[in-house]
């Protein structure tokens, strides 16, 4: 079966086609992110404007690329939230548009779910994730921790209180004036070139010994500004103690996750999946008790539409046309 998705929650405007929910036939993304550098955050009106310029010439690609036409296709997906709601119309208003004109199936999909389906995409049938599996979504906007125990079965254990951990990481690049806009990579860039974190156990672990599977980041990213104001601090230091006490959190509670849950995989999900401090020691850590871990390659950490063809697959929704509607504050237990 062969999925036509589109993804247009944020900043980026992403096409893809997924045969089967694992196979990539091809993909396309354009993005505004350069637009936003100048502003320091994303303005969503400028992101929807540019997104109604890009939806077409993205799809258009995407088809081109997999030398096919919409008629080879034999579904649509889309993104229905979370998200910004103007971005949001636009992918759900051109697919159902498609939709119409095609007369094929659209199969709405929640963003977050999303995430963790970019664990399937082209890999050996033999090293698919099993279930059950805790998920680890980790984000700009979200870090939460999931029990996955089948395709659509999902049980929500816990996640942030304030900010998401891939927000802490950018608001702390901020404050070390490394960069305005989407700072976390460039702050654990620097943050690797430390070789002795003078900081080591300046900053706190919040809620790193507590029974629950919650997290909290803004009491670190607070932490950081008091060093700051101080102005007592090595920059390579501060960036690695930031680095390492927000791992140090996701992976404990991962692992707690996993162990109490007794599963078979972990799996990881969204922005700061791309993190290489979170990706080795993950591995590391769970390895050691003997759970397989599932990584997505770095392109599929940020958002596009592949793993939403993906997800689409694994978790058909049959649901008419005028009952699919943008939603930008959908959760993740949340049906589309």
């Amino acid at each position: 079966m062969k999925i036509l998705a589109i993804e247009s929650s944020c900043d980026e405007t992403a096409a893809a086609i997924v045969e089967d929910g694992v196979h990539l036939i091809s993909s396309s993304i354009a993005s505004s992110a350069d637009l936003h550098e100048k502003t320091g955050g994303v303005v969503p009106e400028v992101a929807a404007r540019k997104q109604v310029e890009s939806i077409v010439p993205v799809i258009e690609d995407t088809l081109n690329l997999a030398k096919m036409t919409i008629e080879d296709v034999d579904a649509l997906a889309v993104t229905v939230g979370p998200g910004l709601i103007g971005s949001l119309v636009v992918g759900v208003a051109a697919t159902k548009s498609l939709a119409l004109a095609t007369n094929k199936p659209l199969i709405p999909v929640n963003h977050l779910v999303g995430h963790m389906y970019a664990n399937w995409v082209d890999i050996a049938a033999d090293t698919e994730p099993q279930f059950p599996a805790i998920v680890l979504i980790v984000s700009g906007g979200h870090t939460d921790l999931i029990l996955m125990k089948d395709h659509g079965d999902f049980e929500f254990l816990g996640g942030t209180l304030d900010d998401a951990a891939g927000e802490a990481f950018d608001k702390t690049a901020r404050l070390l004036n490394i960069k305005k806009y989407l700072g976390g990579p460039a702050l654990s860039k620097i943050a690797g070139s430390c070789t002795d974190n003078k900081m080591l156990g300046r900053l706190p672990r919040p809620k790193i010994k507590d029974d629950d599977f919650d997290f909290s980041f803004s009491g670190l990213k607070t932490a950081v500004m008091r060093i700051v104001e101080k102005g007592d601090f090595e920059l390579e230091s501060l960036a690695c103690e930031f680095e390492a006490a927000a791992v140090d959190v996701l992976v404990e509670k991962t692992k707690k996750a996993a162990m109490k849950h007794k599963v078979k995989s972990v799996l990881l999900g969204g922005g700061v999946a791309a993190n290489t401090q979170l990706r080795s020691r993950i591995q590391h850590d769970l390895k050691k008790e003997g759970i397989n871990v599932h990584i997505p390659p770095i392109n599929l950490c940020t958002d596009n539409a592949i793993y939403i063809a993906s997800a689409a697959y694994f978790n058909k929704v049959e649901k008419d046309l005028k009952d699919i509607k943008a939603n930008p504050s959908l959760g993740i237990m949340d049906s589309v």
